[in-house]
């Protein structure tokens, strides 16, 4: 199932990727942040749903903020 759930969280952020044409660069880091924040909390956490939560809030603060320049 920790497959699986991995699995769909890399096809969802690489779908996701191609709607980001139309975004301004920070938006869309914000978008990448979030995408590989809750991939890599998903990972470290075994895929709990808090852990993947978690490291897609941390990520898209981070890649967010990574925008701003």
């Amino acid at each position: 199932m920790n497959t699986w759930v991995k699995v769909v969280a890399i096809v969802s952020v690489a779908a996701s990727l191609g709607a980001c044409s139309g975004m301004s660069r920070q938006d869309r880091d914000t978008a990448i942040g979030a995408g590989v924040g809750a991939v890599g909390g998903a990972a470290l956490t075994g895929g709990s749903a808090l852990g993947t939560v978690g490291g897609a809030a941390v990520g898209g603060v981070v890649g967010h903020e990574v925008g701003k320049r």
